[in-house]
């Protein structure tokens, strides 16, 4: 049977570009690139499809949209942005991680060194990336100890007068006091810069020089100091047991299947030392189950290096598409090695992560079934309960958080079963949760508070769209929050979500709360030991933290805030201009009055003001 969409797929263009196979709802199932749209498109529709998940997929294909490019290395970026806005049933997609850590070193009079994340800037040298915030902890107390680089921010580097207690243990040669020349810390700087290139024995080398020269100087505490580097990095090589005593960088990228589950496991090496992995699991893994490890490992890859730097090579422990290769050359303007293992550390390396993708298989299957327990558990007892609960998927819960009725903040916190974010089968949904500032109402007042954060968190906005309805909705309090919860409910015409309060017991000892109900039914205590009980504690002790954060946060800006506003002539454009130079209100007071009048809009009478006014505090 000829398919409706053959005479468009005629009309194509022999040219590179992305194309999207769309539902007649409109839903995308698929988003994919080509060298030739015609010759790629057409090869959907022929006889015999290469699997019967792709021949599923185009049964229910009823639009085609096609995007010209110029070359398919723009098409493979288009594609992977497509991807990750539309996140298409049938493609094979992994959790768009932007966030992979960075060591940063930056580019100043006195650089500094750190933790970065986001996008990289041209003001700094980065390093990596790594697998983890760990990892990157790791080697900057490690760069701490050997040399003794700056991690302050510019704001307290620029406002120090006598040294902090990084200086006093040794983990920072204090160059904000000038205790260190510019031109020693900047031979630090650069032998800092080659430890993390992996340059290990030039920078050994260059120490055991200079030590020697300071010992014909007869410059002996000199000397020690060196002899303290050398034999730190001595023992930095010496404890890194997965080091191939090699300056290379390495991507091991390895694929695993067990129990119908797939995984991918990145793991980095740089400068010759192996830094850790992260296991990742494709979404819509249902849809995948005749896709092989080759095709699981090449769509990550694909997707991976459009979006993040490539290392010299890649070792994976399947074959790769050699189309695949080809694009990324395109894209990177170099050749990538893409190869499976040879030599015997490479082999080594690429077990390891296959073993850790398995290890983080069977992890996640033991997590599926323990939150399928205790979901189970927990619409069980309230179906009892009387309660029309026809599924768990999705669970929302509410908590109020203020000091005496100051900067009350209120807090939504979800919970999904099907864990996209925490990969775990069910797990918080962070991107979902809200704060609500609450205000109009009377100080203390929690019941006024959860009626308003209810409200306003269900209330359609300008377009009539409303948040997503949740399966169950969790109210930290009793009888009180859970009738004015119910309340806010009814005026928006929601009268039908499962509403329960979670009231602490006793002593307000975990293992005592009741679940109370909007109805007026008698409160159910679950045993301390079900699993239903645990997930109402861990969704609660959520909405408890997000609510006390941001009610710590907003109290804080609030008071910092009125001390300055408080020092006659200080009004919000100078208060802020005092904050953006010295970060802190802690800051300031320690400030001389030279540097407070170098601030923007301000004077030396205003200065002597401001000290004088924090001094006294």
């Amino acid at each position: 049977m000829t398919h409706p969409l053959q005479d468009q797929v005629r009309t194509l263009p022999e040219r590179p570009g992305v194309y999207r196979f769309l539902a007649d709802d409109g839903q995308v199932l698929y988003v994919g690139k080509a060298r030739n749209l015609k010759s790629r498109v057409s090869s959907y529709f022929a006889k015999n499809l290469s699997s019967p998940r792709i021949a599923l997929m185009v049964s229910k294909v009823a639009t085609l949209e096609v995007t010209p490019t110029p070359s398919e290395s723009e098409a493979l970026l288009l594609e992977n942005h497509l991807i990750k806005e539309l996140a298409p049933k049938y493609n094979i997609l992994f959790r768009d991680d932007k966030s992979y850590p960075y060591i940063r070193l930056t580019r100043e009079a006195w650089p500094m060194i750190g933790l970065h994340r986001g996008s990289l800037s041209a003001n700094a040298d980065y390093f990596g990336p790594y697998p983890n915030a760990w990892s990157v902890r790791e080697a900057v107390h490690l760069l701490q100890k050997i040399f003794r680089l700056r991690t302050c921010e510019p704001t307290v580097f620029n406002n120090r007068t006598r040294p902090c207690l990084l200086y006093q243990i040794k983990r920072c040669s204090g160059p904000c006091v000038g205790m260190i020349s510019a031109t020693d810390y900047a031979e630090d700087v650069r032998a800092a810069s080659m430890f993390l290139q992996g340059r290990h024995q030039e920078i050994i080398q260059r120490l055991t020089s200079l030590m020697e020269q300071a010992v014909e100087r007869l410059a002996f505490e000199q000397a020690a100091a060196f002899r303290d580097q050398i034999q730190a990095l001595h023992g930095a090589r010496d404890t890194q047991i997965m080091d191939s005593h090699q300056a290379e960088d390495i991507d091991i990228i390895v694929a695993a299947e067990q129990g119908g589950s797939l995984c991918v496991n990145l793991a980095m090496v740089r400068g010759g030392r192996h830094l850790g992995d992260r296991p990742q699991f494709p979404q819509h893994s249902a849809q995948l189950t005749d896709a092989t490890l080759s095709d699981v490992l090449s769509a990550f890859i694909e997707s991976h290096y459009a979006m993040h730097p490539a290392p010299g090579r890649v070792l994976v422990n399947e074959p790769v598409d050699p189309a695949v290769v080809e694009t990324l050359t395109g894209i990177l303007g170099r050749p990538l090695p893409v190869d499976l293992p040879h030599f015997a550390q490479h082999k080594a390396w690429v077990e390891l992560a296959i073993n850790n993708a398995g290890l983080a298989l069977t992890q996640r299957r033991q997590m599926q079934n323990l939150q399928g327990k205790r979901q189970q558990s927990l619409l069980q007892a309230l179906q009892q309960a009387g309660l029309a609960v026809e599924q768990l998927a999705r669970i929302e819960c509410f908590d109020i958080s203020h000091t005496q009725g100051e900067a009350t903040v209120a807090s939504c916190v979800v919970w999904t079963a099907d864990g996209k974010e925490s990969g775990e089968g069910g797990g918080m949904r962070r991107a979902d949760y809200r704060r609500y500032n609450i205000a109009g109402i009377t100080p203390g007042d929690d019941y006024a508070a959860i009626h308003q954060a209810v409200y306003r968190r269900y209330k359609p906005n300008e377009l009539g769209e409303a948040a997503v309805r949740p399966d169950l909705l969790l109210i930290d309090g009793g009888k009180g929050q859970v009738a004015k919860a119910s309340e806010a409910l009814n005026e928006l015409g929601l009268a039908d979500i499962p509403l329960v309060g979670v009231a602490k017991g006793l002593g307000r000892k975990p293992g005592l709360e009741s679940l109370v109900f909007a109805d007026g039914r008698e409160p159910l205590q679950l045993d301390p030991d079900d699993p239903g009980l645990h997930l109402v504690q861990e969704v609660r002790d959520e909405a408890h933290r997000f609510a006390l954060t941001g009610h710590r946060g907003r109290r804080q800006k609030a008071r910092i805030g009125s001390r300055l506003d408080e020092i006659p002539g200080i009004g919000p454009k100078r208060r802020k201009a005092l904050m953006t130079c010295f970060g802190s209100v802690a800051e300031i007071k320690v400030a001389s009055i030279d540097a407070i009048a170098a601030v923007a809009g301000m004077s030396e009478e205003l200065a002597q003001r401001v000290h004088a006014a924090l001094q006294d505090r």
